[in-house]
């Protein structure tokens, strides 16, 4: 049930997005996306789906019914609950759909302590409506980049100009890309290959001078700007997300009474 929900939830939000906000990513050329260069290009498909997302569901989505049976039923992931309240919109609406989602919650999985319930409480905790939404249309919008790197000289050049693939977005491109790319696979892979590995080597050296600062040897000696956030870059380029800052929460672990 929460799988057939969860590939309603992409079509009906797609669906949605284009009538209300008349723009989705898959309307957008792919092209426009490659003739920006820093980070992950991929990266930046994902976010604008994820804002996009994000600014329709504690928007117009409320007064949507199927949207809202999706979103009660499959709910949310950690990430997206969170970013709806970053957004800073009116909380009315995102008040309204955690409220029938918890009402969802105690008719199917708090009613009875029984197998079933316990699987559908498993089974929300890998379920999130935002997440279904980003997948299905960055699946859109990989094929159209296996599609005209197959076929247009100029997005090949385009693509090789980028600033790097994240390490996430690699892993995806070269399996998809086996299936998808016929004859221009090789040629793909190498390319997306020096990408990646051309950023490994920056960062690389960035963390060794931030490690250098720190040697008695340079004491006096400023660090290099690059290195200052080598930290960083480094977990975005392995994950492809750039590290939110630490939760206030875990400024009460310097009180906490245990060792680890």
């Amino acid at each position: 049930m929460l799988a057939q929900l969860a590939e309603r939830s992409a079509a009906a939000l797609s669906a949605a997005a284009e009538s209300n906000m008349r723009e989705t990513i898959y309307t957008i050329p792919v092209n426009e996306v490659f003739e920006e260069v820093g980070g992950c290009p991929i990266c930046r498909m994902r976010d604008e789906l994820e804002f996009r997302a994000l600014d329709y569901i504690t928007g117009a989505a409320m007064m949507e019914p199927d949207i809202r049976e999706m979103t009660n039923e499959i709910g949310f992931c950690e990430r997206h609950f969170t970013g709806m309240l970053e957004l800073g919109r009116n909380r009315l609406p995102i008040c309204l759909t955690i409220e029938t989602h918890l009402e969802e919650i105690g008719k199917k999985i708090l009613s009875a302590a029984d197998a079933g319930s316990l699987k559908r409480a498993e089974r929300l905790e890998s379920t999130c409506f935002v997440c279904d939404f980003i997948e299905s249309n960055l699946a859109r919008g990989l094929d159209t980049v296996y599609r005209s790197y197959r076929s247009e000289e100029e997005f090949r050049a385009l693509f090789a100009k980028q600033e790097y693939i994240c390490l996430h977005h690699y892993r995806r491109m070269l399996t998809e890309g086996k299936k998808r790319l016929g004859g221009s696979y090789r040629d793909f892979a190498e390319t997306a290959r020096k990408l990646a590995y051309a950023h490994y080597e920056r960062l690389y050296g960035e963390l060794k001078g931030f490690e250098d600062s720190f040697d008695h040897r340079n004491a006096g000696k400023p660090m290099d700007e690059h290195s200052r956030d080598a930290i960083e870059r480094s977990i975005q380029f392995i994950t492809g997300y750039y590290p939110h800052p630490v939760r206030k929460l875990h400024s009460k672990i310097k009180d906490a009474k245990y060792n680890f």
